[in-house]
């Protein structure tokens, strides 16, 4: 079924609460630039942020030497409301595009990750023709609810650890200290995927590090390694 969405900049309090009822990570990217709220007949039913992860420039620079943050968006958070049919998010992600288009028309591509460690291959960029880039392993904690620890939490429990095993200072949890405590750290991958947003992104696509194709990631594709004592 297709939906009539409407996209427009919203108040982050009211993003923000919208992605803590709805999404699986309740961590808000601190670099976020656009608020983008997707109504349909006036109800908010989705929610999407742009703007950049921990290091903007040295992700795109890695990607295309020369780009810097200015060229390009990453999608921060991306969640619907679980009533919507699932092709609804493809039908927000082309609405957000067009939005892109008239208002940050600067910009040159939207990149974005999909959280393998979590069990997500990126289907929703696949199934809009996003370009996917290969992947990257990556450390996380877990709790014993199976949620990612927020980094201050875990900046928190690498002091406790320490003083427990008399150091003045550690940067990853022991393994006796994180049995103790019912955590889990986990390796995973994480997928990259590109949109170019015009012909001079497409152009681009040549001279990038990353061989960027459609030979898309599947669930077979998920592996995850767990610290073992």
């Amino acid at each position: 079924m297709k939906y009539n969405f409407e996209i427009k900049e919203i108040d982050k309090l009211k993003a923000v609460d919208m992605i803590q009822s709805n999404h699986y990570s309740k961590v808000m990217p601190r670099l976020t630039k656009h608020f983008l709220g997707c109504f349909l007949d006036d109800e908010l039913v989705g929610v999407l942020t742009l703007g950049w992860g921990t290091q903007p420039k040295g992700t795109i620079n890695k990607l295309f030497p020369g780009l810097e943050t200015k060229d390009y968006y990453e999608i921060g958070k991306m969640c619907m409301l679980d009533k919507m049919p699932k092709n609804s998010e493809s039908q927000m992600l082309s609405k957000v595009v067009k939005w892109m288009k008239k208002n940050t028309s600067d910009r040159l591509f939207l990149f974005t990750w999909a959280d393998g460690i979590v069990g997500k291959a990126g289907y929703v960029y696949q199934s809009f023709n996003f370009l996917y880039g290969g992947f990257i392993w990556t450390d996380i904690y877990m709790s014993s609810k199976g949620e990612k620890i927020h980094p201050r939490t875990s900046k928190k429990l690498c002091e406790e650890n320490a003083k427990m095993i008399g150091k003045e200072k550690i940067f990853w949890l022991t393994y006796d200290f994180m049995k103790k405590k019912g955590i889990k750290r986990i390796k995973g991958k994480q997928f990259r995927y590109i949109l170019p947003l015009n012909r001079k992104a497409k152009k681009l696509l040549n001279i990038s590090t990353v061989n960027w194709n459609k030979e898309y990631p599947k669930d077979k594709d998920l592996e995850w390694k767990e610290m073992i004592a």
